[in-house]
């Protein structure tokens, strides 16, 4: 036998040998608690404390549940596959099974997964004769999952109108459903099992006197119904409750949006009166200047169980900050600092690119792509391979080229229109039968079907023509609308990150009508103006010929040249397997990884702390665990960056430097920019780690609009103000005409050449910024 006790620090050697016995485990990130999970398991055995037989061990990933028995054969000459080590899940499937009769499940239940349950409750629906517009199918099940993992019935479900009523039907409805055909979707696996616990006396009495020994990772992250299953298998409230082992970190708490439930680490400590919390806070990971950021940052929040992060192996590098004019520049300095890295002999795979949104990552990966940089998106996918982003493509393949069947099968019933799988086989024939596309085979479909067809062929062509004179990011934005893509994704519970990847659709037509020179101007001057008399192209116009082709290049429509450039960014440069590439991801999916470079983009107030979040203090404490986690995820070092300006659903705006940064310690940073001018600048001063922070404002000093802040670099710049009217060709106060946005006065006016903006207040759209170089104004006298 191993000597388990080994090489373990003071604090994991009191939580391995703790006696049986209640105990929370408050362990800080990188301390070693997977080893400490594992070796207490290993001690209990090989001590004779309980056998393999008498452990369960809950954790929140399969990966993670493999790991933890690889290790403990590793430690101990027995089966570990007696144990009941994995997932919520699993070990409720696993006691469902041996109990299905009680369970009232067939034995050979089915388990549906999300998308499986998706589809059964579309058959519902149907069955139903319910208006799925009215009451979606995704929403109905947000509604039935949220209220599994409550706990409730549908009987125990209040509801306090109509609509929730329905939705209260749907759910009894649904459940009988799934009871006949013997199918449990993933909630249900955890709502019955705790129910057979519940009200089957002889089968929780087994499982209590079974398991005396129960140790939970991530406790931080279970919610409702599977603490009160914990409570269940535990014995709490008896004579002699099983001794449950929680390890977990309530700094890393940042899944509330799943129901996780922070909370349930302050009523474990109370409800079971544990006598033992220990606090694992020697990290193993991280230099001192890291953790002393994570220690500061952390210590705003309110409502904690209190603990700091320390090591041995020094100080290390200070945490680098670099403010940006722009995010196009922040992302060019970035890979000036990963082309640095890997000069000096960095792993790209141990660099990670970090983002509170994944609506950020367009530009960043846009930069990695044109450099040449290989990159993963980790956990996710790239920008324009995810689905709305993929949808909305398709729609706008329609508008160039409504002959595409693929564009047009993907989105002929998405979002749905009562467009099923025979009236689609019907239009299919046709198109065989009279050598056409689908669109044009709709015209030969009868019935119902024809006339279902036939209105997404006339919401196309409406499309077309409206667009016909939009400019690319016009046309972008008018389609993500028209199609009801933002309204169904308005209406899941996950749909905003989806949304605003639309809205970032648009900021990349209007990047890539800058960058690549598709302005209107620009494709003026490449096409003749005698004797064709061609005007300005707008990103809905076909170009029909050229007159010499060999003196003139291929000219394309910004929207063809923009869906081309999409689709060459879909299909290069992602890292294939095993490939040494630089890993981009959320900081969600960040929360368990470490590497030894991390850039943390984006730290501007509505970014990172998220909008969602400025005011509810819950959810800004979140907000701050979360970059607790964004942080205590580098080893060597760590960038931080903002930027002052970026482009954001099309517009400009302008921010602020996240609050964060004023929670963290001026000894641990290093300053890379001089503050440039802009927004909030103030008199400078230089430190020693680099430039100091004192010629910021605090964010609460800057007004913030959400587009534009009103103090800083304009107030008073009469003459910069007249420089621009002059090289812009308009002046503050001018009314303008826009052909989407009607009538507008300008308000402000910046930069010069291709970079000329204007604030323009429209009047039945309010305030917007518009490129000059894209936008077509007509001034108003």
């Amino acid at each position: 036998m191993p000597d388990l006790l080994a090489n373990l620090n003071a604090e994991q050697l009191a939580a391995v040998t703790l006696p049986d016995e209640p105990a929370l485990i408050l362990a800080g990130a990188g301390s070693g608690k997977t080893r400490v999970l594992t070796t207490r398991i290993a001690w209990l055995i090989q001590n004779g404390h309980v056998s393999p037989a008498g452990i369960l061990a809950v954790t929140f990933t399969n990966k993670a549940a493999k790991e933890m028995q690889t290790r403990l054969s590793a430690m101990l000459p027995v089966n570990t596959r007696a144990m009941w080590i994995g997932t919520f899940h699993g070990l409720c499937n696993r006691m469902l099974r041996a109990h299905f009769r009680d369970a009232g499940l067939p034995q050979t239940f089915a388990i549906l997964d999300s998308q499986d349950q998706l589809s059964a409750l579309k058959r519902l629906l149907k069955a139903h004769n319910v208006d799925d517009e009215k009451y979606p199918a995704k929403n109905l099940q947000y509604f039935i999952n949220n209220a599994k993992e409550q706990g409730l019935r549908p009987a125990d479900v209040e509801a306090n109108d109509d609509f929730n009523k329905r939705f209260v039907d749907l759910y009894a409805a649904y459940d009988e459903q799934c009871q006949r055909e013997g199918v449990v979707d993933f909630a249900e696996l955890l709502l019955r099992c705790y129910e057979l616990l519940r009200y089957n006396d002889a089968i929780r009495q087994h499982y209590q006197h079974r398991f005396r020994h129960i140790l939970v990772d991530e406790f931080q992250d279970t919610n409702v119904l599977q603490y009160q299953w914990l409570k269940l298998l535990a014995g709490f409230g008896t004579q002699h409750p099983a001794a449950v082992f929680a390890v977990g970190d309530d700094d890393q708490s940042i899944y509330a949006f799943r129901g996780a439930n922070v909370g349930n680490m302050r009523d474990f400590e109370h409800e079971f009166r544990v006598r033992r919390l220990i606090k694992l806070e020697q990290n193993y990971r991280s230099h001192g200047h890291i953790l002393d950021s994570a220690n500061h940052l952390i210590s705003h929040n309110a409502r904690r169980l209190g603990k700091n992060l320390r090591t041995d192996a020094g100080h290390g590098e200070p945490v680098r900050v670099f403010q940006a004019d722009s995010d196009g520049r922040e992302a060019a300095w970035l890979l000036d600092e990963i082309r640095d890295q890997v000069a000096q002999g960095a792993s790209r795979s141990e660099i990670a690119i970090l983002y509170r949104s994944n609506a950020q990552s367009r530009v960043i990966e846009h930069a990695l792509f044109s450099a040449g940089i290989p990159y993963r998106v980790y956990g996710g996918l790239r920008f324009f391979e995810r689905a709305e982003i993929k949808h909305a493509l398709a729609y706008l393949q329609l508008l160039e080229n409504p002959r595409n069947d693929a564009a047009f099968g993907r989105v002929v019933n998405f979002p749905t229109r009562g467009i099923g799988a025979r009236s689609l086989e019907t239009l299919q024939d046709a198109a065989r039968q009279y050598n056409c596309s689908l669109f044009e085979a709709v015209a030969y479909v009868p019935g119902k079907a024809g006339s279902t067809l036939g209105a997404f062929v006339r919401l196309i062509e409406q499309m077309r023509a409206d667009t016909r004179r939009m400019t690319l990011p016009e046309t972008v934005e008018h389609v993500t609308n028209t199609s009801g893509l933002v309204t169904h994704y308005q209406g899941e519970k996950e749909g905003q990150d989806r949304i605003e990847n639309l809205q970032e659709l648009v900021t990349a037509a209007q990047a890539f009508v800058v960058e690549e020179g598709y302005g209107l101007d620009a494709l003026a001057a490449v096409l003749p103006a005698e004797p064709a008399g061609t005007r300005a192209l707008a990103a809905g116009d076909q170009v029909q010929q050229v007159l010499d082709p060999e003196a003139l290049p291929v000219v394309m429509t910004p929207l063809v040249a923009f869906l081309t450039h999409a689709s060459l960014e879909a299909g290069d440069n992602q890292a294939q397997a095993g490939q040494d590439a630089v890993q981009m991801m959320t900081v969600h999916a960040a929360k368990g990884l470490e590497f030894d470079v991390v850039f943390i983009t984006g730290l501007e107030e509505g970014l990172f702390p998220h909008e969602n979040s400025m005011m509810d203090p819950d959810g800004l404490e979140e907000e701050r665990r979360l970059m607790y986690v964004a942080i205590t995820r580098a080893r060597k070092r760590l960038y931080l960056s903002f930027a002052q300006s970026r482009v954001l659903h099309g517009q400009m705006r302008y921010h602020v430097r996240s609050r964060f940064f004023e929670e963290l310690p001026d000894a641990a940073l290093k300053w890379l920019t001089p503050p440039a001018a802009g927004p909030g600048s103030q008199p400078r001063r230089q430190n020693e780690g680099g430039w100091g922070r004192d010629w910021f404002k605090k964010p609460e000093d800057v007004p913030f609009t959400g587009s534009k802040p009103t103090g800083g670099m304009d107030r008073g710049n009469n003459y910069a103000n007249a420089q621009r009217e002059a090289g812009s060709g308009f002046r503050i106060g001018q009314g303008v005409f826009h052909n989407k946005f009607g009538e507008g006065v300008i308000t402000a006016l910046e930069g010069s050449g291709a970079d000329a903006r204007a604030n323009i207040n429209f009047k039945r759209h309010g305030a917007k910024w518009l490129a000059l170089a894209v936008a077509k104004l007509d001034p108003i006298d």
